[in-house]
């Protein structure tokens, strides 16, 4: 485990989402990325965006492979997930590829955890419908932000696939510990809630090479 000098205090709702991926972390981090042409697309538009003189936040890092990434491009990245699991994992990356520039902490992207107004950029890769509160987490993630920080992030919107998924496929895991809560929304959905929490978007993307795309990316600006 994760040692526990790097975990800020959970919420019972944070500990409840910990639990399910805490169990699954090993697996998550041994699966392969479904669309590599598509993440690498996506990594390459982040990265254009970062640069060396930036902090930057990654709020749900799993087991830390995109701040592997990025985090040499950065003046500094902390990457932050709810489970200890997923955060001993990255961990052992970063041991095994040390990266001077990147730190790995326990923390919820539900809770006001995070120093308001320290970050240039803040990022969230498949974590908006993991969330407890859509507007309370784009709330939080903002207020991280510097003026004029960006909040970059892609997601998967649920409402956007077969309906059989949300409204049968996904209870059905869920009831047998196979899936975690998720929020159903599509792209417009998600870009009204970014809207309603004072940022100017910037661009609405699909990096997807694989059949139809519902991960949407986003960027999106916090005024001066």
């Amino acid at each position: 485990m994760a040692p526990r000098s790097d975990a800020l205090p959970l919420s019972i709702a944070a500990a409840r989402k910990a639990v399910f991926w805490d169990r699954t972390a090993r697996k998550y981090a041994a699966d392969p990325i479904a669309d590599m042409a598509g993440y690498e697309a996506t990594l390459r538009r982040v990265q254009a965006l970062l640069s060396a003189d930036q902090n930057v936040l990654e709020l749900g890092c799993g087991t830390g492979t995109t701040a592997l990434r990025l985090a040499p491009l950065t003046r500094r990245l902390l990457a932050t997930d709810v489970s200890a699991t997923m955060i001993a994992i990255a961990h052992e990356k970063l041991t095994a590829q040390p990266v001077p520039q990147l730190s790995f902490a326990v923390a919820d992207a539900d809770a006001p955890a995070i120093e308001q107004g320290k970050y240039d950029a803040v990022l969230a890769f498949n974590l908006l419908h993991l969330v407890n509160d859509l507007d309370q987490a784009l709330a939080l993630a903002v207020q991280a932000l510097r003026p004029g920080g960006l909040l970059i992030s892609k997601t998967p919107c649920i409402a956007e696939m077969n309906p059989l998924i949300p409204w049968l496929a996904l209870p059905l895991m869920r009831a047998i510990g196979k899936a975690p809560e998720v929020l159903c929304f599509n792209a417009d959905h998600l870009q009204s809630a970014v809207v309603r929490q004072g940022l100017e978007i910037v661009s609405v993307e699909r990096h997807g090479t694989r059949g139809k795309d519902f991960r949407v990316f986003i960027v999106a600006r916090k005024p001066t």
